[in-house]
């Protein structure tokens, strides 16, 4: 199985060739609108406190990697943080959980007359018996274990869900050139249009058309424009940034990647962070049943101290031994409780193993029929679309064509165009909902995060 995929740009297949009377108005609308919007609604982001703004323009220039979003993630994002710190919480349950109970220190006094008083010193020494101290201290560490387990879990999450939020940055990107293309033809077309109405060649309802049909565009070039705005905030705020310091991505939108086999997947569902979580949930329940299982032992106290009478003006050693009889209260009802609980966790077991063999089967197939969709659209469908929609362009302009065919057979085009584009996003949430599901620890050896 693939160990990750490679995200090398390459040039569209769809931005081909463009005839000499489009080549001026795409070109001036393209730049525009890379200096123009999507600078306003990208490039103009709050720059951090402290930093330079030297600093920030180096970093909106540098090219970020899928690999580098996904180290700015695990360190920078709250959810992180907030399991690293309960996961150093559990070494207090450990070290408490080894500490021995505290000695006790009594003193008595009878009889207030001084000649015939009489004053007692104690101490009394709590011994636990029946591997209660051990039990208590294997319980700490399961618990640590567990924190630890939750951890690489929401890792994994975060992973993925950086892995996505990536590439749907990089198909808003993609939507935008599809839209800018879009708005520069429609502004040509308007133009030729608005020659041939002066030259009294054709009707000035095809002018109207044409510049309805422009507006239509450039509002589809607006809503694009911010959904890529949108892209990148969601991406920065899973890297726990308000401020978007990197307005290029690496990579391209279409390299899918490879359709893993399912046995391969299912292979890896035993060292699943959920498993390997309901797992660890099972041995603390384990743990805390051998507790409370101690806990049916009565500790001992031994007692050692001296009596001191002022009557008789002699030292008296003081010596005991006391031990709780388990008559009434024999832990029993603690005891139950958490053998059913040891139960459950077995069944939760169970469970995830069940669901997971289920969501990664389904995560697959989704994965594999986005492919064959993206593969079909790019291979039969936009081939076709842009053929017929550059012949009504070519036919056009020696007016063999109306308007509304040329504009039926872009609308064809740029409709496939976005149907591939909307693709190519399922393709890879799908590839990231793997990777949550299987993805380990320091072994990231699934499908979408890897570059």
């Amino acid at each position: 199985m693939s160990k990750g995929i490679y995200l090398q740009s390459k040039p569209d297949a769809w931005r081909g060739r463009k005839k000499i009377g489009f080549a001026a108005s795409a070109a001036a609308v393209l730049l525009a609108a890379s200096s123009g919007a999507f600078a306003q609604g990208v490039s103009q982001a709050p720059i951090a406190s402290g930093q330079a703004p030297q600093a920030a323009a180096t970093a909106a220039s540098t090219p970020l990697s899928l690999a580098r979003a996904i180290e700015f993630a695990l360190e920078g994002n709250p959810e992180v943080a907030a399991a690293m710190r309960q996961l150093e919480a559990t070494e207090g349950q450990v070290l408490q959980g080894s500490a021995r109970p505290n000695p006790e220190l009594a003193y008595s006094l009878e009889d207030a007359r001084s000649k015939t008083r009489t004053q007692s010193w104690q101490l009394n020494l709590p011994v636990e018996l029946g591997g209660k101290r051990a039990a208590r201290t294997k319980a700490a560490e399961k618990s640590r274990e567990q924190a630890q387990a939750q951890l690489i879990e929401l890792k994994a999450t975060v992973r993925a869900n950086v892995a996505a939020a990536y590439f749907d940055v990089l198909t808003a990107r993609e939507r935008l050139a599809l839209a800018t293309d879009s708005t520069a033809l429609a502004k040509s077309s308007t133009d030729t249009v608005a020659k041939r109405v002066a030259a009294g060649k054709v009707s000035p309802v095809e002018e109207t058309k044409a510049r309805v049909a422009e507006a239509g565009i450039r509002v589809e070039l607006a809503q694009a424009a911010s959904e890529q705005r949108n892209a990148l905030s969601r991406l920065f705020a899973l890297m726990g940034r308000t401020d978007v310091p990197y307005i290029v991505l690496e990579g391209t939108a279409e390299t899918l990647p490879p359709v893993p086999n399912l046995a391969e997947l299912q292979a890896l569902i035993s060292s699943s962070p959920a498993v390997v979580l309901a797992r660890v949930e099972v041995d603390r329940r384990k743990a805390l049943t051998d507790l409370e299982q101690s806990k049916r032992v009565p500790d001992v106290t031994v007692s050692v101290g001296m009596q001191r009478s002022n009557e008789t003006q002699r030292n008296v050693l003081l010596f005991g031994v006391s031990v709780p009889l388990p008559v009434f209260d024999r832990n029993q009802g603690n005891l139950l409780e958490a053998l059913k609980l040891e139960d459950k966790a077995r069944d939760e077991l169970q469970g995830a193993i069940v669901r997971l063999h289920s969501e990664v089967a389904q995560a697959r197939e989704r994965l594999s029929t986005i492919a064959a969709e993206v593969q079909s659209l790019q291979q039969e469908v936009l081939p076709g679309a842009k053929s017929a929609y550059d012949a009504a362009t070519i036919g056009f302009e020696n007016g063999k064509f109306n308007f509304l065919e040329v504009l039926d057979a872009q609308r064809t085009y740029f409709t496939a165009k976005s149907q591939y584009l909307k693709a190519l996003g399922e393709a890879h949430r799908a590839a990231a909902e793997v990777d949550r599901l299987l993805g380990g620890p320091s072994d990231p050896r699934l499908i979408a995060t890897q570059n």
